[in-house]
């Protein structure tokens, strides 16, 4: 079954061209032009059609996506309960970090959700402690990926997508082992600095980066499909501002599935196409979801719809759907960057300010 619901103000073929642009953005010397001609559209017109979804907000940026783990950082998940007078300065605490990609209030008794990293060699556990004392927080659950089902969001723009719809995952846990497997040089993180950063919206967005590390565009689209093979580098791809495309509810289900059943359902919910992010967590006395799915779409009766599905599907019926209510901080993380080292600094300063 597909739904329908209301769509930004862009036209089908432009959103014919994001779904594209989300899951198969070719490294090829003019990709704009190579999109276009399985689309029936001229470079020109890609190009002119990318500009227009810019300046409405929906394309955030375009950009290689690279997997935090398999790039040796460490990272979690993590649920902070927070007294509402004190979450604006908690989220505040929060987003000074530079490892914090992504916070959210949602609907629940832990109420400040984000995501944190910090690069080889800093103990990731210290860090959350200390953003628990400065924020203030009542209690803080650290929930690191134990095993990864899927990651990879790729938004239904054209709303042809049946609830049900399922696919392969994109990037699984196998692939980031096969890259953990393997040893980073100092050429590769040249490159990754070289491209974590926005594309130029021009016919030749790989000739920037080629100048950057001083060599021709054939030697980047070479390094960037050999990383892609060792399973550090996901995809290059348009990245959406999911409410600004129309996806105003994204739901976050969580699952409390038996432990012997928890490969089994985390592969079978990884296979819907509206999730785009499967893990196994940890479980806590007052936390007992170990799979945790991120499910998007238009409408909030299409999330629930997928989590009924699932759950008829797979028999789990002891679940929940917690929503975002406010979008505190969301980037891409940034890679090999010296901020980092001054985190703690960042942390106090925002801890001084006063309370909002």
């Amino acid at each position: 079954m597909t739904t329908t619901a209301a769509k930004p103000g862009l036209d089908e073929r432009t959103r014919a061209l994001l779904d594209v642009m989300q899951e198969a953005f070719p490294l090829d010397p003019r990709p704009y032009a190579a999109m276009g001609a399985r689309l029936d559209m001229g470079e020109a017109e890609v190009l002119d059609r990318l500009r227009e979804a810019r300046a409405v907000g929906v394309v955030r940026q375009i950009c290689a996506i690279y997997d935090t783990k398999a790039l040796g950082y460490s990272s979690a998940l993590v649920a902070m309960q927070v007294p509402v007078e004190r979450l604006a300065h908690a989220a505040r605490v929060v987003n000074a970090h530079p490892g914090v990609s992504h916070n959210y209030r949602r609907n629940h008794a832990f109420n400040l959700w984000f995501t944190v990293a910090m690069p080889p060699g800093h103990d990731l556990s210290a860090v959350i402690q200390r953003l628990h004392d400065l924020a203030g927080a009542d209690s803080t659950r650290e929930m690191p990926t134990l095993h990864l089902f899927k990651i990879g969001v790729t938004l239904d723009m054209t709303a042809t997508r049946a609830v049900d719809a399922r696919g392969e995952p994109e990037y699984t846990q196998e692939r980031r082992n096969h890259a953990l497997g393997g040893a980073l040089t100092a050429e590769d993180i040249e490159f990754i600095r070289a491209t974590q950063g926005d594309f130029e919206d021009i016919p030749e967005p790989f000739a920037p980066v080629a100048r950057a590390l001083g060599c021709d565009v054939a030697t980047v689209l070479e390094r960037a499909g050999r990383l892609a093979e060792r399973g550090f580098l996901r995809r290059f791809a348009a990245i959406l501002n999911h409410r600004q495309a129309g996806f105003r509810a994204n739901g976050m289900a969580v699952w409390q599935v038996p432990a012997e059943r928890i490969p089994e359902v985390g592969r079978f919910v990884a296979g819907y196409r509206n999730v785009s992010h499967c893990y196994e967590r940890p479980t806590y006395p007052d936390w007992p979801y170990s799979v945790f799915s991120m499910i998007h779409h238009q409408k909030v009766a299409g999330v629930e719809e997928t989590a009924l599905a699932i759950s008829r599907e797979v028999g789990i019926t002891d679940y929940q759907v917690l929503y975002s209510t406010t979008e505190y901080k969301k980037i891409r993380l940034p890679y090999f960057i010296d901020a980092y080292d001054h985190w703690e600094a960042l942390c106090v300063a925002a801890a001084s300010e006063v309370t909002a």
